[in-house]
């Protein structure tokens, strides 16, 4: 049979004076070699999308990271310049998405931006410059190091006994992540359950309250690490398994 097809919201870059939709190898390259499934990047329009054509045709949704942040208007706060840079495009494809598959059952994976642009779609807010306030780690990515140092495991998260993460990873308890942001989650989405946190309490996981499907958010950066570190793998691979089993229950 062949591999089921996820969808990745595409970002939007400027190369050589051309605009295009991309998507970063990273999460393409862990949704290929260790969730086994074939993306479809999803071109970033303000407008015209038509996301059920775009869900009918795919079986999961990958909402990667970015280097942009969701637009503050969308959860009712005024935008600054440093809340920047934005991407309405992004925003305008990923949100609607991330409730339609929501409501479909089709399975989510949500990470970095995509934690924050879930939250947002459920109708939660952000905080931004979490570094800032008073107790907070510096969460963002270390300046001047190569990709491989920037990325590195290296601060504890912990995960809630019987979430939802918990059961997927096969374990709980002080879990070694890679979390690079400097927005998280402030108020949460009625419909989101806190699955883990960091040791100043930034909320670094959350899952979608009775879902219908695979349906979980994380702050972390679980693709960079995908084929080499277990935690990793693990939710990859039970990415993968969700896909596969939304896809045979519509044959």
């Amino acid at each position: 049979m062949s591999r089921p097809i996820i969808a990745i919201p595409a970002d939007i870059r400027f190369l050589d004076g051309a605009e295009w939709h991309a998507a970063q190898t990273q999460y393409l390259s862990a949704a290929l070699n260790v969730a086994d499934v074939m993306s479809f990047i999803v071109p970033a329009f303000e407008r015209g999308n038509d996301i059920d054509a775009i869900l009918d045709r795919v079986d999961g949704l990958l909402v990667s990271g970015s280097a942009t942040n969701v637009h503050p208007s969308l959860y009712g706060v005024e935008a600054k310049d440093s809340d920047g840079p934005f991407d309405p495009g992004r925003d305008a494809t990923s949100l609607p998405l991330i409730r339609r598959a929501i409501e479909r059952g089709i399975p989510i994976l949500a990470i970095c931006r995509g934690i924050q642009e879930l939250n947002v779609a459920l109708g939660g807010t952000l905080a931004s410059e979490i570094q800032e306030q008073p107790g907070n780690w510096d969460h963002r990515k270390p300046a001047d190091v190569d990709r491989d140092a920037a990325f590195a495991i290296r601060q504890p998260v912990f995960i809630r006994e019987g979430s939802c993460i918990a059961q997927h990873l096969g374990l709980a308890g002080e879990v070694q992540i890679n979390s690079l942001h400097r927005q998280a989650i402030a108020q949460t989405a009625p419909l989101l359950q806190v699955e883990a946190t960091a040791e100043d309490g930034t909320i670094e996981a959350v899952s979608v309250i009775d879902a219908k499907g695979f349906a979980v958010g994380v702050q972390w950066h679980p693709e960079y690490w995908a084929q080499t570190d277990a935690p990793s793998r693990a939710l990859f691979e039970a990415f993968g398994r969700a896909v596969r089993e939304y896809r045979d229950g519509k044959a």
